[in-house]
């Protein structure tokens, strides 16, 4: 079965919550290049599971920004950890699009290659990486979704907030995603069915 655009945007969700604690397949990690743990969702992350994922992660040793890698759950309620590394924001001019796109692209190909249909994000990058949310939102979702196209074993991203202001960010981010999402499929429809309607004749 094939997945359109706007089904994909179906398929997210948004949520305040505390990561840890979600039922889900996979719970994604905003993790730094070292792997070591750190402050905020990275630290959350690894008090709850237990040292058994830090273990793992000594083990791997290092993961790129743009990367993620994937370890046991440990104490937690998901299956996996996704260790996703984002961008340090510089402004803008380093490729950290680019980079925070591409952690979102591999942690769900990783989700996929180890049968999880369930996946939970946090707001990779906005925290102590400076990433500004506003920025960081559209990219992030944008990049989720294009994703799960052509990843239709994947049957909801839940991106988890501890934040009502960020909450808010990412949710008008995602409904522009959808509002745009909707107008593109509209055009090309109107455009099949008007190439579909031409005579051979008219063809240039």
């Amino acid at each position: 079965m094939s997945y359109t655009p706007l089904s994909a945007y179906q398929r997210i969700e948004l949520a305040l919550g505390d990561i840890t604690k979600e039922r889900v397949d996979a719970i994604v990690n905003a993790a730094n290049s070292g792997l070591r743990g750190g402050g905020g969702v990275d630290g959350a992350i690894h008090r709850a599971a237990g040292l058994e994922i830090m273990k793992e992660c000594r083990r791997i040793g290092y993961c790129g920004p743009g990367e993620a890698v994937i370890t046991g759950a440990g104490r937690l309620p998901a299956r996996f950890v996704i260790h996703a590394v984002g961008p340090i924001w510089h402004g803008g001019i380093d490729g950290e699009a680019l980079l925070l796109a591409s952690c979102h692209e591999r942690a769900l190909e990783l989700a996929r290659t180890n049968h999880c249909s369930t996946v939970a994000f946090p707001a990779i990058s906005t925290g102590a990486y400076g990433y500004p949310a506003e920025l960081a939102a559209p990219v992030a979702l944008a990049a989720t979704a294009e994703t799960l196209e052509r990843l239709p074993m994947i049957d909801l991203v839940r991106f988890v907030f501890v934040e009502e202001r960020r909450l808010e960010i990412y949710r008008r981010a995602l409904e522009r995603l959808r509002e745009s999402d909707v107008g593109l499929r509209l055009l090309r429809a109107d455009r099949s069915i008007g190439f579909a309607g031409r005579d051979v004749g008219d063809a240039a």
